[in-house]
C-alpha cells in the first residue's frame, strides 16, 4: 500500500523522491537545496518544481515514501512468522537492516521529527506515524497477548513503549563511536529488552 502523496507517481518522480531521501540523510534538510536534489537525481531544478511545486512538498513526499517503505518491509517479514515470538524477531530483523541503512534512516528521521514539531504543512505525518508504526507494533503485541505469549494490559500503551524502546535504542546507538561494529549488539539488546517488556505482568 502507498500513501496518497506518493500514489500515482511515475518512475522518474519516485527516483527524485529517492534522491531527496539520500541527500537529506547525508546533509539534513536545513542544508539541503533543490539544486542538491536535482544534481543527485540528474535532472534540472525546474523539473523538480514542475513535479512537486516546492522543496517542502518534495521533502514531505520523501518522508512519506521512507516511512511507507519501512512499514512494507516490516509487514513482509512478519507475514511469514509462525507465532508472536517469530513475529517479534521478524520485526527486529526488518528494523535493524544494516549499520549504514539504519544510520541514514535515523538521521533522516530526526529531521522528520523536527519538521513535525516546527512546520505546520508536515503535521499530516503525525497520524501516519501513529497508524503505520504504532499500528504494526500493536498488531504484534495483540497477537502475542491472544496466544498467551505476551503479558501486557493496554496494547496501545505497550505499542508506544515498544516504539520508544526501539527509537531510543537507535538514538543511543547513533552516538557511539563504533556504530558499525556495535550494530548487532545493540539489536540483540533491544530484542531482549522488548521480550522483557512484553513478558511483564499486565497492569491491574
Amino acid at each position: 500500500m502507498v500513501t496518497d502523496a506518493v500514489h500515482g507517481r511515475g518512475a522518474r518522480e519516485i527516483e527524485i523522491i529517492r534522491s531527496a531521501y539520500r541527500v537529506m540523510a547525508r546533509r539534513g534538510s536545513h542544508r539541503l537545496s533543490l539544486q542538491d536534489i536535482a544534481d543527485e537525481a540528474g535532472v534540472s531544478k525546474g523539473l523538480l518544481l514542475y513535479h512537486f511545486g516546492s522543496k517542502d512538498n518534495l521533502l514531505l513526499e520523501s518522508m512519506q515514501w521512507a516511512l511507507e517503505r519501512t512499514a512494507e518491509r516490516i509487514l513482509k517479514r512478519m507475514a511469514s512468522a509462525a507465532d508472536s515470538r517469530e513475529a517479534l524477531g521478524a520485526l527486529i530483523e526488518a528494523v535493524f537492516v544494516s549499520p549504514e541503512a539504519n544510520r541514514d534512516f535515523y538521521l533522516f528521521y530526526l529531521d522528520l521529527v523536527e519538521h513535525l514539531a516546527r512546520v505546520p504543512s508536515f503535521s499530516t505525518l503525525s497520524s501516519m506515524l501513529h497508524e503505520k508504526i504504532n499500528g504494526l507494533y500493536a498488531a504484534v503485541i495483540e497477537t502475542g497477548r491472544a496466544r498467551g505469549i505476551f503479558a501486557v494490559g493496554d496494547v496501545d500503551i505497550a505499542a508506544r513503549n515498544m516504539r520508544a524502546l526501539i527509537e531510543g535504542t537507535f538514538l543511543q546507538w547513533l552516538q557511539t563511536s563504533g556504530w558499525r561494529r556495535n550494530h548487532r549488539q545493540w539489536r540483540d539488546d533491544c530484542q531482549q529488552a522488548l521480550i522483557k517488556l512484553l513478558s511483564s505482568a499486565p497492569e491491574a
